[in-house]
């Protein structure tokens, strides 16, 4: 496996996996109460979690390939962004098809 399809590949898996821990931490945190008393610091939280949310998943899949097209290497960046935006494409078909298909 060539460098730029593996980094592709970890971080497409890495985003997947930072946004399954977060829909975990919803889903979990509505069971056990977390956020349910009326407060204003809730939909900050939320904002706080979003904004967050935005900045580490841009960072995974546009970080490298902007440094690279930075660095004058456009057909590497490109190609990385590519791939990166395929594979996680994929997951993200996979994981909609299994959801799918568990709840017929």
């Amino acid at each position: 496996m060539n460098k730029v399809l593996k980094t592709a590949f970890l971080n497409a898996i890495g985003t997947a996996l930072y946004v399954g821990a977060v829909g975990s931490f919803m889903y979990f945190g509505t069971l056990i109460k977390i956020g349910r008393k009326a407060t204003f610091l809730a939909p900050i939280a939320m904002l706080l979690l979003f904004v967050f949310s935005t900045a580490l998943t841009g960072s995974l899949i546009f970080g490298k390939p902007a440094l690279l097209y930075l660095d004058g290497k456009k057909k590497d960046a490109l190609t990385l962004l590519t791939y990166t935006l395929v594979i996680f494409f994929v997951i993200t078909f996979i994981s909609l098809l299994v959801l799918f298909l568990f709840n017929h």
